[in-house]
């Protein structure tokens, strides 16, 4: 993999784990996380990934498609704070504000575990598929994204 493709990579994990509003915060990021770049070279770069910018709402963001490499990077390692299961469901915490973000990176690994999710603010329901196991589906997204998953409680859940 070339330096072009890490740094690229870099770009669209950043794009999938915040919302990045312009190409100057974009850079920062890029170059906090070590790679030397031009707004010009991030421009030619978003074009590359296919991003695009996008007006919500909740404001105006570049948001890039395609799947959540096989391990979770970094990023997301920072914003989920606890994984666990029931019986029927697996709940995901994150940050505040993050779980959108997770959820989509979720839903982007096309998992065949997930059924689908719903996302909060800070939590995330997540929906085993067919015969799934919510216990295997959370071991399996803790693998995802980077955190073991949380014991059973023996008492009432939270």
């Amino acid at each position: 993999m070339t330096l072009a493709d890490r740094r690229r990579d870099a770009v669209a994990r950043l794009l999938r784990a915040r919302r990045i509003s312009t190409q100057e915060e974009l850079l920062s990021q890029v170059q906090r996380a070590g790679f030397r770049a031009t707004q010009a070279t991030l421009s030619r770069d978003l074009a590359r990934l296919g991003a695009r910018r996008v007006s919500r709402p909740e404001g105006a963001f570049y948001e890039v498609d395609g799947p959540l490499p096989a391990e979770g990077p970094p990023v997301w390692r920072g914003l989920v704070t606890a994984i666990d299961a029931n019986a029927s469901l697996v709940v995901v915490r994150t940050a505040a504000g993050a779980a959108s973000a997770v959820a989509r990176a979720v839903d982007d690994a096309r998992l065949p575990e997930v059924l689908g999710t719903i996302a909060g603010d800070d939590t995330i329901f997540v929906a085993p598929a067919g015969e799934v196991k919510p216990r295997r589906l959370a071991a399996r997204l803790g693998e995802l994204l980077g955190l073991p998953v949380a014991e059973p409680s023996r008492a009432g859940s939270h």
